[in-house]
């Protein structure tokens, strides 16, 4: 899954929109940014038009206000991802049937090598019907992939054609080093939080009877009572009953939004089960799959891809949240509006708490490929990969079926030209690109200014195709309910909805393409942003990715249009 951040954040947000110059793809205008959006604007920025609405978005309404082609054909997106919830009432009607599937016989009607799957499949799932909910990080599977070889030995020891993996088996112990000091660390903290945390409510509750303190009163109570510049671990190790460390401790839990007993033991859990399964090397996370993850075949998992439980790990609520932006019912008048009813969701769960693993990443493409969809979404990534030929050879089965792949950039805000990022069509050795059917999108804000670029977002020269709105989303989640969200996870929809709406009405044109027409009928825009993972280094928009460009649904569809007439 996108990289999830379990570390102690505390870095806020501002959002804030400012006046700014830019520059569509056809002319160059000026024009003010509205300082602040109703919250109806917020919830649909990112379909709108920079020209007619002065709000930086995708001219999605701008393309439906003025489109009067009545003929379209259904395309199938297929969404690799966590559980969906099947029966969202805005997803009616917008999921992928096979109907060649008799529904929960127990035979393989269609003789597609999976069982009774009526909407999708779950690569995760048990026969059972339950699924994984943790895996290993990618890089604990690759140390203990490769331990064997290497564990022990000096880079002199290692013949030529093994140094590549070395390398990479070595980049993988020093994140495992960091992560597992860094988790272990923080673990033990909370577990000493929940020891010491009644004392410290007897403790305050003398000097606020109403337990009303904000932060600002602790601090400076705090201020007033210690003895000297200690730092948190010195008061961890002193006398738990010290005045001045007690109201420390209630400062982190106020500070990390853990101001109950019953929020540290949850996110206590949520570290333990992170420290002894996520990094854990003896941890089997294929143990409820029941597979052999070191071979590809068809038919293990599951036909259960729902699910529809509030209150569960938010991680998986992922795909529903993709989902609502592809494919949002347009015409129920409730919830959001997605790109087109034509749209039809594949889901196909491959995505738990860990990183997704290239066995299920690959036949998931395989079986979107064969089973008819155009377009495949994959908003997800890690930084290492065990098994990436595997992955690179379903991306080639993938172009030679005319099938186009959409991937989110990834949420570490760092450059992916220098940091190796999966799945990629790159295989970061040099070599060209794999395949011609790969677009890899980075995530904008609403403002034009200095932070237009999300500074979660990763980029890249070269492995960032361009930038699609990806900050304060509105879309479905479990629940038949809606909420705003921030990732390239929300990004890469936008130009997966695209492009099958291309397709459904100009079926001639290439994945080639289609790839090509996305890229060149962006909008560029004249700004100097901050640079993703930097404080204040600014660059041109244009330097961040190989078009330079955000996503423009109207002048997409306008070249589709142009391209798809010269090849009749």
């Amino acid at each position: 899954m996108m990289k999830q951040f379990y570390g102690v954040v505390f870095l806020v947000l501002f959002l804030i929109g400012c006046k700014s110059v830019i520059e569509s793809n056809n002319t160059s205008v000026n024009s003010v940014l509205k300082n602040e959006l109703t919250p109806l604007e917020l919830q649909t920025w990112y379909q709108k038009d920079y020209l007619l609405d002065e709000i930086p978005g995708i001219s999605l309404d701008k393309w439906y206000g003025q489109n009067k082609k009545k003929y379209k054909r259904n395309v199938i997106i297929a969404v690799l991802d966590t559980q969906i919830d099947i029966n969202h009432e805005d997803l009616q009607g917008q999921i992928w049937k096979n109907d060649k599937e008799i529904p929960n016989n127990g035979i393989d009607d269609d003789h597609n090598g999976y069982i009774d799957d009526v909407n999708g499949w779950s690569f995760i799932g048990a026969k059972s019907g339950s699924h994984a909910v943790w895996g290993n990080s990618e890089y604990v599977r690759l140390i203990r992939e490769l331990d064997s070889k290497f564990y022990g030995k000096n880079e002199d020891q290692i013949s030529f054609q093994e140094l590549s993996n070395y390398k990479e088996y070595q980049r993988a112990i020093k994140v495992y080093e960091k992560e597992n000091i860094s988790y272990g660390r923080w673990l033990s903290s909370l577990n000493h939080s929940i020891l010491v945390y009644p004392i410290i409510k007897d403790t305050l509750k003398h000097f606020f009877p109403k337990e009303d303190y904000t932060y600002p009163q602790l601090d400076s109570m705090y201020k007033k009572y210690k003895i000297n510049d200690k730092t948190y671990r010195q008061m961890r190790e002193s006398n738990d009953k010290d005045l001045a460390a007690l109201i420390y401790y209630m400062m982190i839990n106020i500070r990390n939004d853990e101001k109950t007993l019953e929020v540290i033991k949850k996110n206590q859990a949520e570290l333990d089960s992170i420290v002894n399964r996520n990094l854990n090397k003896n941890f089997n996370d294929r143990a409820i799959i029941g597979d052999n993850p070191n071979i590809l075949e068809k038919g293990y998992g599951s036909s259960n891809v729902s699910i529809s439980k509030k209150g569960i790990k938010n991680i998986q609520g992922h795909c529903t949240k993709v989902a609502g932006i592809i494919g949002a019912n347009r015409s129920n008048n409730i919830g959001v509006k997605g790109f087109s009813n034509n749209i039809k969701i594949m889901p196909l769960n491959i995505s738990y708490s860990g990183d997704e693993n290239d066995k299920d990443i690959a036949m998931a493409i395989y079986y979107a490929v064969d089973n008819g969809a155009k377009v495949i979404n994959m908003s997800f990534g890690k930084e290492f990969s065990v098994h990436q030929q595997w992955v690179s050879d379903a991306f080639k089965y993938a172009e030679n079926q005319d099938v186009l792949l959409v991937h989110g950039s990834g949420n570490e805000g760092f450059n992916v030209d220098e940091n190796p990022y999966y799945p990629s069509d790159n295989n970061f050795d040099g070599t060209a690109e794999i395949c011609n059917n790969f677009i890899n999108v980075g995530s904008n804000s609403v403002r034009l200014d200095g932070t237009f670029v999300s500074s979660f977002s990763n980029y890249g020269k070269q492995n960032v195709d361009l930038f699609a709105p990806g900050e304060q989303i509105y879309t479905t989640i479990i629940g038949s309910a809606y909420k705003s969200d921030s990732g390239t996870s929300l990004a890469a929809p936008m130009v997966s909805g695209t492009a099958a709406l291309i397709w459904s009405y100009y079926p001639n044109l290439t994945v080639q393409e289609v790839k090509q027409i996305i890229m060149d009928s962006g909008t560029a825009y004249d700004l100097e942003v901050i640079v993703p993972g930097t404080k204040d280094k600014k660059v041109p928009f244009s330097e961040l990715s190989k078009s330079g460009k955000v996503l423009n649904l109207y002048n997409a569809m306008q070249l589709a249009e142009k391209v798809s007439k010269k090849k009749k």
